[in-house]
């Protein structure tokens, strides 16, 4: 009896070792992946809502598009099955405007925006998903002149997919902006991202 003890006690002590040095391998991996970084993006983005004329009575859908870029950090914890990170970032969604009655309505908007990020490696290419708040400020203008401005705090999430070239990545994103009394306000962009 004792020497079937001892021979399991044995056994523990010959894979400890091994497991032991799995665990310490994978976790080192985990903090070797994990890294601070930075980007940036040009894109297009596009907004609709429906305004009124505040000259006359009439409303109308403003329904256009415009260049916009962003900058954009954050750090990444790669850990073995699954990616997670936090990232913070400037936004110029740009200055969509129409022609309305003789006169050019536009809107500006910029903003900055703090989202948690998670995703998965495909070999070289990385999928992930964003879900964040965007702070934001938005200028209406009638012909070039300021017609008022707004703020706020809204929810903001995306989807998009990089591919990995050693430190260097390029991404593609689809962000979307829930921000009030505009029906849709999003960003098709792609950019490069650098890993330190």
């Amino acid at each position: 009896m004792l020497q079937i003890h001892n021979m399991i006690k044995s056994i523990h002590r010959s894979l400890a070792v091994p497991v032991l040095i799995s665990l310490l391998a994978i976790s080192g991996t985990a903090i070797a992946d994990t890294g601070f970084y930075l980007g940036g993006s040009v894109g297009n983005t596009t907004l609709k809502a429906d305004f009124s004329d505040p000259i006359g009575e009439d409303s109308f859908t403003f329904d256009e598009d415009d260049f916009s870029w962003k900058a954009f950090g954050g750090v990444n914890f790669d850990l073995p099955v699954i990616q997670l990170g936090i990232e913070a970032g400037y936004v110029d969604l740009g200055g969509p405007s129409v022609t309305f009655a003789a006169e050019e309505y536009g809107v500006d908007v910029t903003a900055w925006d703090v989202f948690g990020v998670a995703g998965f490696n495909l070999g070289p290419i990385k999928l992930f998903g964003k879900l964040g708040v965007i702070s934001w400020d938005a200028e209406a203008t009638i012909a070039g002149i300021e017609a008022g401005s707004d703020d706020g705090t809204d929810t903001a999430y995306g989807v998009g997919a990089a591919v990995e070239l050693g430190s260097f990545q390029i991404r593609a994103e689809y962000e979307a902006f829930d921000i009030s009394d505009i029906e849709d306000l999003y960003m098709l962009s792609a950019g490069f991202v650098y890993t330190f």
